[in-house]
């Protein structure tokens, strides 16, 4: 799969490797320096998030609170501006329920999913790929997401659908 990954810090960086590891192709950016960890195994850096967007199905964000999240998204040179219909935006942060529903309907009136999949297990987790994965979003969305969570996470669970 072309997937994007937004956010390459204590957690997102081991997270992007599994999926390279696992070979799907990765477009990966961060407000501050790609690790060239990431690029040396074959992602492509890619100059913002909607760079990103414009080249993946999946764009997954790991980034620290709600604000960022948004900014990321929404931002000037966010994800929003590069989707096209039927991608799907994956928010693996921990940020406000009652902001992500917020994203979620922003993202759907693209004609793109949106999935809020908070993890648990720290960077400890992230580098042993045993995070604890929760995901909030359409079943469907969920089931094309899904091998890449495997990649990530052992214990994954849809815990609400909204198809």
């Amino acid at each position: 799969m072309n997937v994007g990954f937004i956010g390459l810090g204590i957690m997102g960086t081991p997270m992007a490797g599994h999926l390279i590891d696992a070979g799907h192709q990765l477009f990966v950016y961060d407000v501050f320096k790609i690790p060239e960890a990431l690029t040396a195994k074959g992602a492509t850096a890619v100059a913002s998030s909607t760079e990103v967007a414009k080249h993946a199905d999946i764009i997954i964000l790991m980034v620290p609170d709600t604000p960022h999240v948004d900014e990321a998204v929404f931002g000037a040179g966010g994800v929003a501006a590069g989707l096209t219909p039927g991608k799907i935006v994956v928010d693996m942060s921990s940020i406000s329920p009652v902001e992500t529903k917020k994203f979620a309907e922003k993202i759907n009136a693209l004609g793109c999913d949106y999935l809020d999949a908070p993890v648990s297990g720290g960077d400890v987790g992230a580098k042993a790929a045993s995070l604890t994965i929760m995901v909030g979003g359409p079943e469907g969305a969920f089931e094309t997401v899904k091998p890449l969570f495997e990649r990530m996470g052992k214990n994954i669970t849809l815990v609400r659908g909204n198809d």
